[in-house]
Order: C-alpha cells, then structure tokens, then sequence
C-alpha cells in the first residue's frame, strides 16, 4: 500500500497524536464548551458521535445532522480539526458537506463487509481524501480488519490510520473490551506503515484505567490516542463512566512516558538473543510433550479409553496455575496456555486413534 501520512498541517508529529472529545455530541453548548477547554490543552483535534447507534433501541442515539453544525462551528471559531464516525452511505455524505476533516469507522461497521464497502463507495463519490480511521471489528478476527483497510484503500483513500479499541467478550472482566495486544501487534507487522491509536476509553470502559492503557500503548509504540473527554463526564448522555474532562486528560498526557529510542543497543541484542534461545527450546519441548501426548493416545487405543479424561486435567490445570503464580506468571496468562497446549495434546491423541 503506498499510504500518505494522516498528520494534518499545524498537527505535532511527536507522539502521541492525541484526538480527544465526548462520546457524543449533546448540545452545542457542550460541544463548544468541551472544545474551547481541549483547545486551551493544546488538542488540535476534536472528536464527538452524532450518530450513535446503540446495542438496544431506546437509548440515545445522537443528534445526528445537527452536530455537525456545532462540529463546522469548532472548526471555523476554534481552528481545530473535526472528526465524527460514520457507518452509511448518507452518514460519509453529511459529514464531507459540513466539513468534517477525519472520519472513522466504528467496530461494530468494519465488522461487517457490506457496510465498509457502502462507505467506500460513498468516499468515492464524495472524493474526500482522509484521513479514514478504522477501529477494530467487535470480534477478535485480523483479517476482518485488513478486508476493512483494503476496501478504503481501493476507493482512493490513502491516508488511512487504525484504531485499537478492544474486543468485545461475553465473559465479565476488568476491560470492557478486551486488549488482545496481540492482534493489533500482528497487524502492525503485517502493515507496518499503517499509523495505529488506541482507544483506551473504549477498552477500559472505566475513567481510571485510561492512564496505564495510554501508557501501555505507548510502551507498545502505538502511533496516537483517541480518547473521550467531556466538560462534565458525570453527566454525560452515553458512556459517563469512560469519560475524562480536559483537566484530567492533560495530565494524563503530561505524564506519560514516551520511548522514542529505537536504537538497537548490544546489551538489547543479547537479551533478545536470549529470548530467540528460549523460544527454540520452548518450541523443542512442546514438540516432545506432543510426542508423548500421541504414546498416550496409543496406549488408550489399545485399552479402548475414552481421550478426554477430565479429572486428570482439572488436577493438571489447578497445579500448574498455582506453580506459575508462585514463578510471578498471571493466572489468566497461564490458564489460557495450558488450555491451548490441552487442546493440541487431545488433537494429537485423537489422530492417533483415527489411524
């Protein structure tokens, strides 16, 4: 992909490139007010929902084609840049007649093909030229998100950015939407050009997480933050809970600690080393414990055993957990790996029993 930088004229190229606003645009009053606040912090670019869809009917939905007025009038009055999402055909068209510098496709949009492409063709038609920003599907599914990028960019946006929000989960925990760092990682090495934000209001889901998110993306190397700040959070119509007020986000930026050093130095070289080292026999020993997993299904071949023996991996599972917790290793982290290598070692067995 042969892509044009999304940072606008009078924008910092340092890290991070910050876009700050409210969830949604309530008022014009809270909207300018929000503005006038984040201007003084020294944020060029403003964001705010006019559309906002919502998982039931009955909620708010925005205020739709009259926030962008009070988004034209930031613009014009302020001098800062303005960005809203759109997931329709009509939504990319309003937003390109009222001005809108920087669009961006929500998650629940780019997790659907149809829908990214009817905005494709819509900034085609527009001939507006970007930024496009696309955050991640809803569903943890890569190549979901790169089917996403290439749409745009085949409709000749080439001043594309990506936007990590987390993953949608059923189960209850601290995020409330799950990081899977890995994911965004693996994309950016695949498409190493792409400029990459994370959205930690929406991974959090709560005001006090926002922080140490910002400052693991940035430790991380991400590109920018997209965060959302209101003039009173408190009283927000949509999502209070993951909103911060100007005051607050420019205190989270003053303290984050950005490493800009890419310098490979030898020590870093030996460490990494290292880690290639281990990896090699760790992949060396999973080899063998394969090995042994296919002896067993062998042996339960023979004796007629059914491969799933629970009580064994229940006992399995508990005593490896509480021996890396004790080596100073997550519980999740270690639970989700010895399901996996579990999962393999029953795969292995039943193709020895299919033989």
């Amino acid at each position: 992909m042969e892509l044009e930088s999304i940072i606008l004229p009078g924008v910092s190229a340092q890290r991070p490139l910050v876009i700050a606003g409210p969830c949604s645009a309530e008022t014009e009053e809270q909207v300018f007010t929000t503005a006038q606040a984040l201007a003084k912090k020294d944020i060029r670019i403003f964001r705010a929902g006019v559309w906002k869809p919502r998982t039931k009917p009955g909620g708010f939905e925005g205020v739709g084609t009259e926030g962008l007025v009070w988004l034209n009038r930031v613009k014009k009055e302020l001098g800062l840049y303005v960005s809203t999402e759109v997931a329709t055909k009509s939504h990319v068209i309003e937003a390109v007649k009222h001005g809108i510098d920087i669009l961006w496709i929500g998650a629940r949009t780019s997790a659907n093909p149809f829908a990214v492409q009817e905005i494709a063709d819509a900034l085609r038609i527009t001939g507006f030229s970007g930024p496009v920003l696309i955050k991640n599907p809803v569903n943890p599914d890569l190549e979901l998100w790169i089917g996403a990028i290439e749409r745009i960019y085949n409709a000749g946006i080439t001043k594309i950015g990506l936007i990590h929000r987390g993953f949608s989960s059923y189960d209850k925990k601290l995020y409330r939407n799950l990081p899977q760092w890995h994911i965004p990682i693996e994309l950016k090495r695949r498409l190493p050009n792409l400029p990459l934000l994370v959205d930690p209001s929406h991974i959090g889901g709560k005001r006090e997480l926002i922080a140490p998110l910002s400052q693991q993306a940035m430790d991380l190397n991400y590109d920018g933050l997209i965060i959302e700040s209101h003039c009173d959070p408190d009283k927000a119509w949509s999502d209070k809970e993951q909103q911060i007020t100007p005051d607050i986000l420019s205190y989270i930026l003053n303290t984050l600690v950005i490493r800009d050093t890419k310098q490979t130095t030898e020590s870093l070289n030996e460490l990494r080393q290292q880690i290639d080292q281990i990896d090699d026999e760790l992949l060396a020993i999973l080899a063998k414990r394969m090995r042994v997993s296919q002896e067993i299904g062998q042996y339960k071949k023979e004796h007629n055993m059914p491969v799933l023996q629970t009580v064994r991996y229940d006992e399995i599972l508990d005593k490896r957990i509480k021996q890396a917790e004790s080596m100073g290793m997550g519980t999740a982290f270690m639970k989700e790996v010895l399901e996996a290598i579990h999962e393999e070692s029953i795969h292995q067995q039943i193709e020895v029993l299919n033989k």
